[in-house]
């Protein structure tokens, strides 16, 4: 089956190599088109691609994840926004769940792996729409391989294989 796929972001220069245009910077990586629309009402954008209960099934949301560490990702099935106000967005227009999520860290962690988010709406907001520093963009190159990898299994159907395999 041919995926919908979407890379969550923002448009406009301010907003180009932010953390919270993560789905957007790994989708131009992997040569996906991109998609305009502003983030928290990314549900407007995609309800026009999305039109069917079958296109719900075949859409792949890549977007930013603050409880996951840069260089990992996770993907997911059928499960609530966790907070994030592009997917609740996205959740409403389409009036399902029903779809795939791959979420991409955003947050450094120590050596030995625990997360250092930060803490508090003012913080939190500062980060995610803070520049990637270029190590970090060199490891979301390298991560986008393994997304792409990811979604390539989850377009045929394996998606229990491509959770068993990355998460």
């Amino acid at each position: 089956m041919k995926a919908i796929i979407v890379g969550l972001g923002n448009p406009g220069e301010g907003y180009e190599l932010t953390r919270h245009n993560t789905g957007k910077i790994i989708a131009d990586l992997l040569g996906y088109q991109i998609l305009d629309g502003f983030m928290n009402n990314s549900g407007r954008s995609i309800s026009k691609l999305v039109k069917s209960k079958k296109d719900i099934s075949r859409l792949i949301v890549i977007h930013d994840d603050l409880d996951l560490p840069i260089g990992k990702f996770k993907i997911s099935f059928d499960k609530s926004a966790g907070g994030h106000r592009g997917v609740a967005s996205i959740i409403k227009a389409l009036k399902s769940q029903e779809f795939s999520r791959i979420r991409v860290g955003i947050s450094p962690a120590t050596p030995s792996g625990k997360l250092k988010k930060p803490l508090g709406e003012k913080k939190v907001l500062d980060f995610i729409l803070g520049k990637f520093k270029p190590n970090e963009l060199l490891v979301l190159k390298k991560l986008s391989k393994k997304i792409s990898e990811a979604v390539s299994l989850i377009e045929k159907g394996d998606i229990a294989l491509a959770q068993n395999k990355f998460n």
